[in-house]
């Protein structure tokens, strides 16, 4: 399989991933590097396959290097979730004899078998849709934590003094519009200690947002692996996220999510998967959604989908989404 988007999206490909492991399948992914991290080790997997397109293996030569090692390995079938040509070419190169992606794909046109990707539905379920599994099939989204990965949580969650239930907060994106504002304010409004999860390029942010309640926020951003964070993540009573990759480690680690939606919306197959989670969003603006995925600044430059969602808002789902598995609207 070859699935090189964005780190959300590896999470959701783990349905495929487990459901073609079920079926008998010997199964290896070629991913990013980031995705080699969240998931070696998987029950699913025989092996990931690190592919650094924008590092390493970036432009013609790398992709020319990646199909030789491909090729050497003589599969038979490729699944392409990922619906980019760069993927369809490197399957072609690799010369693999049955390639299975979506039609309407970049690249479709060099595949063996072209599937018809669902139009709505959570994404989890139309990516597992390229195996044709039996109608209303649901996608097994998780992350095979190990032993391991949860003793690092536990160890890094004693050293910060937390022996007790827990808040998380992810208020990083690599979208900047998908950023909401109010997690400093958030944080002063609730109980108990706060972890703050991220990557290393949140860290700023996330010491920011932990300077609000000194003593009582912990910033882990940069601090952990990604397994770690999804470990942690796992512990914590509600994760609260905007939409972006955190967001799906919470949902495949079971964990409640409280997901915050601005510029992109729901319906686009990326929300929460749980069923008491909860998703707070601005109905009725009419500028949304502006992208597919959100862009870095707001179109209109007034940002109204995020600034407009009360700290209030959110607080009430964070409180009531043990018996909530709907959207909190924004009047």
């Amino acid at each position: 399989m070859v699935q090189t988007a964005f780190l959300g999206d590896i999470v959701l490909t783990t349905g495929l991933l487990t459901h073609l492991a079920g079926r008998g399948e010997s199964v290896d992914l070629l991913t990013t590097p980031a995705g080699c991290s969240l998931l070696d080790p998987h029950p699913a997997l025989r092996q990931s396959i690190a592919y650094d397109k924008r590092g390493h293996d970036r432009g013609m030569a790398g992709l020319v290097r990646m199909a030789a090692r491909l090729r050497a390995e003589r599969y038979h079938t490729v699944y392409l979730p990922h619906r980019s040509l760069r993927s369809a070419a490197l399957a072609l190169l690799a010369r693999i004899p049955q390639r299975i992606g979506f039609a309407g794909s970049a690249g479709a046109w060099s595949y063996t078998r072209r599937i018809e990707r669902p139009g709505t539905g959570p994404e989890a379920e139309r990516i597992l849709a390229l195996a044709e599994p039996p109608q209303g099939t649901r996608a097994t989204v998780s992350l095979g934590l190990t032993d391991a990965d949860r003793r690092r949580a536990a160890e890094w969650l004693e050293q910060h003094g937390i022996t007790g239930p827990f808040a998380a907060l992810a208020p990083g994106s690599i979208w900047g519009s998908k950023r909401w504002p109010g997690y400093d304010q958030l944080l002063r409004a609730l109980p108990g200690p706060v972890v703050i999860i991220g990557g290393a390029e949140d860290r700023p942010l996330a010491e920011a947002v932990a300077a609000a309640a000194p003593g009582r926020a912990h910033c882990a951003a940069g601090d952990l692996s990604l397994r770690t964070s999804a470990a942690v993540i796992e512990r914590a009573r509600v994760l609260v996220s905007n939409d972006s990759a955190p967001l799906h480690l919470g949902s495949a680690v079971a964990t409640r999510v409280v997901a915050i939606f601005g510029p992109t919306v729901p319906a686009f197959g990326f929300g929460p998967r749980g069923p008491d989670d909860v998703v707070v969003e601005l109905i009725g603006l009419p500028c949304r959604p502006c992208s597919s995925h959100g862009p870095e600044v707001c179109p209109l430059q007034h940002h109204r989908c995020m600034k407009e969602l009360s700290v209030e808002r959110v607080l009430e789902a964070v409180g009531r989404g043990e018996s909530l598995g709907r959207t909190v609207e924004q009047p």
